[in-house]
């Protein structure tokens, strides 16, 4: 299973950005697919997560400005993140949970995304 991320770049504060974020690779379920943020040198901060049982999760500095978004017929889902601010600049990575019949529950990472958000 690989995950495949775009969206991101550069914005001004106040603006918007939307990523993507794509499962493809065989027969799989997604148990949870969602979005993470991590600077160098500093802890991993959950943004967003779509969770197929749990229903969807926001970290506490997406709420009210993020929205999270799936699509299960393409294996994707969106995020919205509106009113960036310059504190939101991060690297985000896609990250998920999803099982397949040769592996079992597997956590998956996809490549980083940066966002830089000027002021």
């Amino acid at each position: 299973v690989q995950l495949q991320a775009s969206g991101g770049g550069l914005v001004q504060a106040g603006g918007s950005v939307r990523f993507s974020c794509a499962a493809s690779g065989g027969t799989f379920v997604i148990n949870n697919l969602g979005w993470y943020r991590q600077t160098p040198g500093k802890e991993r901060e959950v943004v967003a997560n779509f969770d197929r049982v749990r229903g969807i999760k926001y970290g506490a500095s997406a709420l009210g400005r993020f929205t999270i978004s799936n699509d299960n017929a393409k294996n994707t889902v969106y995020l919205q993140m509106n009113s960036l601010e310059t504190a939101d600049t991060d690297v985000y990575y896609c990250y998920g949970n999803i099982w397949t019949a040769t592996l079992g529950s597997t956590d998956y990472s996809g490549q980083g995304t940066l966002v830089t958000v000027s002021s």
